[in-house]
């Protein structure tokens, strides 16, 4: 059975050039980076290689970057660091009601220890408008963290406005830049942010590494106490492997960004006007414009999208419903409702992420496959026979 994988703002399949890059530190190289004998001192300089290459990706200084176990960990490090640092002078916090279950549910457990945090809302379009943005911030507000391109919309986030208005009154600025990363320009030195979140599995590295870029000057506390890893920032032994997959995912994404940004362009702008040309009742959810380059987020009026996923995987091709941390879950997603789409559409959503390895021939597939089963699940849809005869 053909495989297709449209699922890579979940994850990204392991670079070649990345497995061989690894290959070392899974044998002969093993040493612990802390140690001063020649076995840590080798993979001490692979280490710091990694974040060379990293912060000249982001064009931040290296001992700007901070390594954590994922993205998760970093949204911590950035709004906990922050919350719990001495000399706070408040305890408000600003985020959006579409981010990250990593950011979402940080903000609630800090609820429960006494803070305040506004959720502020997103336009019809999925995207916050820095005004609201501007309003929700009070004498007390400490920081902003907006990401900087959803995860399930791909919709590109004000993130350069925002963080100028927060600079303005005097609050630290965090943007998630997780989906964001490899697939749209992210300059540091211009970029008016404090500290930004990226992760290895999202940019074709590996799972268990992350990293938080924290601007030179800003101290946070610390949320894993242990030893003096990573500026005394976040304790552990380092996870060298995955810090060395992110540092080669990083050096191939420099020199191959553009190109493969191109060709993931114009295989998803050929996926969706296909969709649109040959099923009707699709709804787009999210910008038609302002939106990653491999994101389409699609309601498929009259069916479920659980059943429709599930037939597409009997067919061999990975798609989501939403968020690869919220899958467990039935429900339609808290981001389409949170952007005011229709409870009954936003059931029949499925989120299509393109990314290093898709053909035109896996477009083609994919989009006869979907005609069929939404043609299938259609058929026995009482509320779709309903409508046809109002029509």
């Amino acid at each position: 059975m053909r495989q297709v994988y449209l699922d890579h703002n979940a994850t990204t399949p392991v670079h070649p050039e990345v497995k061989k890059a690894v290959a070392p530190f899974l044998a002969e190289q093993f040493g612990n980076p802390s140690s001063i004998h020649w076995a840590g001192r080798e993979v001490r300089r692979e280490v710091e290689d990694a974040r060379q290459e990293i912060a000249a990706f982001f064009g931040c200084q290296p001992l700007e970057v901070v390594f954590t176990s994922s993205g998760t960990e970093s949204d911590n490090l950035a709004i906990k660091g922050v919350a719990y640092r001495k000399g706070n002078a408040g305890k408000h916090i600003v985020t959006t009601a579409v981010e990250h279950p990593a950011i979402m549910n940080t903000g609630k457990f800090l609820e429960a220890q006494g803070f305040r945090v506004t959720y502020v809302p997103v336009n019809r379009q999925g995207i916050v408008e820095a005004d609201t943005v501007r309003k929700a911030i009070t004498k007390d507000t400490v920081l902003v963290s907006v990401m900087h391109a959803n995860n399930e919309t791909g919709c590109i986030m004000p993130v350069a406005e925002i963080g100028r208005i927060a600079r303005e009154a005097g609050v630290l600025m965090h943007t998630d830049a997780v989906q964001a990363t490899g697939k749209i320009p992210i300059d540091w030195k211009t970029l008016p942010v404090d500290m930004l979140t990226f992760s290895g599995h999202k940019v074709n590295g590996l799972k268990g590494a992350g990293g938080l870029i924290v601007r030179k000057g800003i101290e946070l506390e610390s949320v894993i106490h242990g030893g003096h890893q990573e500026r005394g920032r976040r304790g552990g032994t380092e996870n060298v492997v995955g810090i060395v997959a992110m540092g080669k995912a990083f050096s191939l994404l420099r020199q191959g960004m553009p190109e493969e940004v191109r060709e993931t362009r114009r295989l998803r702008d050929k996926f969706e006007k296909a969709l649109f040309d040959r099923i009707p009742e699709i709804v787009l959810n999210g910008h038609p414009t302002d939106r990653l380059p491999n994101t389409v987020n699609l309601s498929f009026r009259f069916v479920e999208g659980e059943a429709l996923l599930l037939n597409l995987d009997m067919m061999g091709i990975a798609c989501s419903s939403g968020s690869a941390c919220t899958s467990g879950s039935v429900e339609a997603s808290p981001i389409l409702l949170a952007m005011g789409a229709d409870p009954v559409d936003a059931q029949g959503a499925l989120r299509f992420s393109l990314g290093r390895g898709n053909t035109d021939a896996d477009i083609d597939y994919v989009v006869d496959a979907i005609e069929a089963v939404v043609d299938k699940l259609r058929a026995m849809s009482p509320l779709f026979h309903r409508e046809a005869k109002a029509r």
